[in-house]
């Protein structure tokens, strides 16, 4: 299951790569606009979801255009100021997840 979900997440991140970016910093251009708060999860929760289910969706070579807007996007000042901590989110879906797999032993 695992594997099938991570093959279609990859599929849709290629074609965010290849033909939402282009050469642009940001999806409407030098400024962050909707497109990029609405991928805006993507360098929040990805590597978190990741790290919490044991899996590697994202290399960065895989990606490269997606990679340098998730770094744009990062250091944009009004982004970092309101980021959520990627470690308390990694806690919070580590636990979440433990319960979901224990109501399935139940």
């Amino acid at each position: 299951m695992a594997q099938k979900a991570t093959k279609e997440v990859r599929e849709l991140l290629k074609i965010i790569d290849e033909q939402g970016l282009g050469e642009k910093k940001y999806f409407g251009g030098d400024k962050i606009g909707l497109a990029d708060l609405v991928f805006g999860f993507i360098p929040v929760w990805l590597g978190v979801l990741e790290e919490s289910a044991d899996v590697k969706v994202m290399k960065p070579d895989d990606f490269p255009r997606l990679q340098v807007w998730i770094e744009n996007f990062r250091e944009n000042p009004v982004i970092k100021a309101n980021h959520p901590d990627p470690h308390e989110l990694l806690a919070h879906s580590k636990q979440k997840r433990e319960v979901l797999l224990a109501s399935k032993i139940a």
